[in-house]
């Protein structure tokens, strides 16, 4: 990859994880909201919860973090190669 088409990517991939991360943090939201008992994924230090639960939604929340940003990265990348014809990896 050129140098010019270095310095294009980099703010691409950073607007486009930035987007992923909001994205992810929606659909985790809407997941838990689903799966959960109804209200906001606890916290680690929150005793009211169970550590089996504490434990599932850290795992979700790893889970969809990583697929959404996984997705997001890929799309940005397949995309960059369709404007330049160059792979920015």
């Amino acid at each position: 990859m050129s140098a010019v088409n270095k310095v294009l990517y980099k703010p691409l991939s950073l607007a486009a994880s930035v987007a992923g991360g909001m994205l992810a943090g929606a659909v985790f939201t809407r997941v838990w909201s689903r799966i959960g008992d109804g209200g906001d994924a606890p916290e680690a230090a929150d005793l009211k919860h169970t550590t089996r639960e504490v434990l599932v939604a850290a795992a979700m929340h790893g889970a969809v973090f990583g697929l959404v940003r996984a997705a997001v990265d890929r799309a940005s990348a397949t995309g960059y190669r369709k404007v330049t014809g160059e792979n920015p990896g």
